[in-house]
């Protein structure tokens, strides 16, 4: 039997923590995305938490994946506070990183819940607690206690923010579509905007809809939302010669959601989502920041 100071006991530690790490990474990734939008941030912030857990007393943690949970999620915190003052210079609207989920399983929710892109964007209008708190209890099912030692409140209070934070997205959330009635509208919204029927587009569209493109400056893109039925659908006529001329469209699972991959030459220029409601596509989202698309497969 190795002796307390075998060089055997460190290396056991090491593997134990590296197996804890890797039980906890898809749910860990799971929160930071949600909680920031952006798979890139999500993943720096678990290199940092795998480091501050390697130099970590871990003889003092009682569950692993508990003290994981909460560095992720305090990271998390402390990162959307600094990125709300980023996002206010961003050029044009700010829309979340999209992620394959049929090829990555990494986000390890028990449910889609503020998984798509449409109620991410919704979730930015929440402070930083706010959003920690929504997220774990609606996409993680934690109890609300150990909600509040996460985020270091009291149960009360925790319960107020999600409360708090559910009624600012109940204000703006429409009711949903079954998934075919999705793919319907989205497959017959594809082939109207490729061929810039105005006509056809307005039929497909809520009277309220709303069109976001992120260029984030790097790309040409409408820097403003474009609102209206008729508006958007003039938009989508408006550039649909040179937009969709030799692209190759894919069909992908865009946050949970039917969406599709716009690439030319094989390098992805464009991935394009949609929030169906019962009166028609409400919410027409262009992602084509190419740092945004680096994830996404051509």
């Amino acid at each position: 039997m190795p002796s307390k100071n075998d060089p055997a006991d460190g290396s056991r530690s090491l593997q134990e923590a590296e197996e804890a790490f890797r039980d906890a990474r898809g749910s860990m990734f799971g929160i930071a995305y949600r909680m920031l939008g952006s798979a890139g941030d999500a993943e720096d912030i678990i290199q940092e938490a795998w480091i501050r857990w390697q130099t970590y007393d871990r003889s003092k943690v009682g569950n692993p994946k508990t003290f994981l949970t909460t560095t992720v999620t305090r990271l998390a915190i402390n990162v959307l506070k600094s990125a709300r003052v980023r996002r206010e210079t961003y050029v044009g609207p700010w829309l979340p990183e999209p992620v394959d989920t049929r090829s990555d399983p990494a986000l390890g929710a028990v449910n889609r819940e503020a998984l798509e892109i449409a109620v991410l964007m919704l979730l930015e209008k929440l402070t930083p607690t706010e959003r920690a708190a929504y997220v774990l209890r609606e996409a993680f099912d934690y109890p609300y206690q150990q909600i509040a030692e996460i985020i270091d409140q009291t149960p009360a209070n925790t319960r107020q923010l999600v409360s708090r934070a559910r009624k600012h997205l109940a204000a703006e959330k429409r009711s949903s579509v079954e998934s075919a009635e999705h793919q319907r509208l989205l497959t017959a919204f594809v082939a109207a905007a490729q061929a810039g029927n105005v006509a056809a587009l307005e039929e497909l569209f809520a009277a309220d809809v709303v069109s976001y493109a992120d260029g984030g400056g790097v790309v040409r893109a409408s820097k403003f939302p474009v609102v209206g039925r008729h508006r958007v659908a003039a938009y989508c006529h408006a550039f649909a010669d040179r937009f969709w001329a030799d692209a190759t469209v894919h069909p992908i699972e865009i946050n949970g959601q039917a969406g599709v991959v716009l690439s030319r030459d094989g390098v992805v220029f464009a991935a394009i989502s949609v929030r169906v409601a019962p009166d028609g596509i409400d919410r027409l989202l262009w992602m084509m920041n190419p740092t945004k698309l680096a994830a996404v497969p051509a």
